[in-house]
């Protein structure tokens, strides 16, 4: 955030990822990462935050022994973005189905170093690396973790007791049980005497407990104070105008385009607008197939394809649509034929699943194992006849009145050209041959 040390801490060694600035060592000054600044406005923008024109960096002081420098380098008062809000799915009595969560502030500070404990060890000992130390960190991020604050009151009483904060959990099953466990944890102090202190717990899930990590009996030990070696920022209007035209389209948004310009029902929709990927790779079939005038028409069939027989592909082999091999242009391409006539539709998803498991095009395909549909009629005469003189049970169903019986022989002449005959043809020609059994 303040230094040239590149984020790639994960899977780095411990320890090589860290120069004087982010050890805080004398004489090493810190240098605002702009592009860490950037990224941060632009997410207080997408969840419809106030950016203020004048914002600064904190010194936040605690002895922890993750904290290297000991201090943070942070945001106190004056952060990135306040009073934003983020909509959610699930009201059906809110106008759109959607309720706003408010967001209080999104600001932007360094990561602390890595603890690593070893308690199983005949003396126990803790290793620290120092590798994460001085990543950029966003309060809200794309990561779930999760930091709550508890505090209990007497029934009936309108003062709430001393609040602990309960950090770093990182899924709602944590969140709903370090809750639980600290609500009845503070009871249990105040019933038996005690005063809750105000303090910093984690969760130790193979405890299921919360423990004690830090002491902050109030606010102000942190001794938090405008850092002296950064200066305070002027965000300027222009610049945040501009950041705000480099958003993507949000999925909201675009959910409620693909409604609107191509007439697809909430669900396809939403399920299109799943991920970023997945709506790119609609709206790019969608551009290779149609022109602009006709792509509600061609929506839903690119939709059916790519929420059921393409994303069954990929989810066997849990692969991503962006991985696909089976690229847009691949999968108009086999539209296409479709709607010219070389394929039926079962013949082009035994098309589609070779394209998947080789990578290469419809048109190959097609050609080097001629699946192409027969529509020649003496072709389809022949296996019609064929089917008609192998199954007189059904031929005498038809004849009794059962017109289902013919659809029975359909899928007989279907095998017999092992699914190329063109459908609607192959039916015609059933029907018109039992029409000639009749006395």
């Amino acid at each position: 955030m303040f230094c040239a040390c590149p984020a790639d801490y994960q899977a780095a060694e411990p320890n090589t990822r860290t120069c004087p600035v982010c050890l805080g060592l004398p004489g090493a000054l810190p240098v605002i990462n702009r592009r860490a600044v950037e990224y941060t406005v632009m997410t207080g923008l997408a969840l419809h935050c106030r950016i203020p024109g004048f914002t600064k960096f904190d010194r936040k002081n605690y002895p922890y022994p993750d904290l290297v420098k000991g201090y943070q380098i942070s945001q106190y008062d004056l952060p990135l973005a306040v009073n934003g809000y983020l909509e959610i799915d699930g009201d059906p009595d809110l106008e759109h189905g959607r309720r706003p969560i408010g967001v209080e502030r999104v600001h932007l500070e360094e990561d602390v170093s890595k603890m690593q404990h070893f308690p199983d060890d005949a003396e126990g000992y803790s290793l620290i690396d120092v590798n994460r130390s001085g990543v950029p960190l966003m309060e809200v991020d794309g990561n779930f973790r999760c930091d709550a604050n508890v505090s209990i009151r007497p029934a009936g009483s309108d003062t709430l007791g001393t609040r602990t904060e309960v950090k770093n959990m990182n899924s709602f099953r944590a969140v709903y049980l370090a809750l639980e466990y600290e609500v009845e944890r503070q009871r249990r102090v105040i019933e038996d005497g005690g005063a809750v202190v105000q303090e910093t717990r984690g969760w130790v899930e193979e405890r299921s407990a919360t423990v004690s990590q830090r002491s902050k009996e109030y606010a102000h030990d942190y001794r938090y104070f405008p850092e002296p070696d950064l200066p305070p920022l002027n965000i300027g209007s222009e610049w945040v105008d501009r950041l705000q035209s480099a958003l993507p389209e949000f999925a909201p948004r675009r959910k409620a385009r693909f409604q609107e310009d191509y007439d697809l029902s909430e669900y396809d929709a939403d399920q299109l607008t799943a991920s970023r990927a997945l709506a790119d790779y609609f709206e790019e079939t969608l551009a290779l197939r149609a022109a602009p005038e006709s792509r509600p028409a061609a929506a839903k069939e690119i939709a059916n394809w790519m929420l059921g027989d393409l994303s069954y592909l990929l989810n066997q082999d849990h692969r991503d649509v962006a991985d696909s091999p089976v690229t847009p242009g691949g999968l108009s391409e086999l539209l296409g034929l479709i709607a010219d006539g070389t394929l039926s539709t079962s013949l082009a998803k035994t098309v589609l699943e070779q394209m998947y498991s080789t990578g290469s095009a419809a048109v190959d395909i097609v050609r080097d194992q001629g699946l192409a549909q027969i529509s020649d009629t003496g072709a389809i005469e022949a296996a019609v006849a064929e089917a008609i003189a192998a199954n007189p049970k059904a031929v005498a169903d038809y004849l009794s009145g059962k017109e289902t019986a013919a659809r029975f022989l359909m899928g007989q002449v279907m095998r017999l050209t092992k699914g190329q005959a063109q459908p609607e043809l192959a039916l015609q020609l059933v029907q018109a041959g039992l029409e000639a059994q009749k006395p």
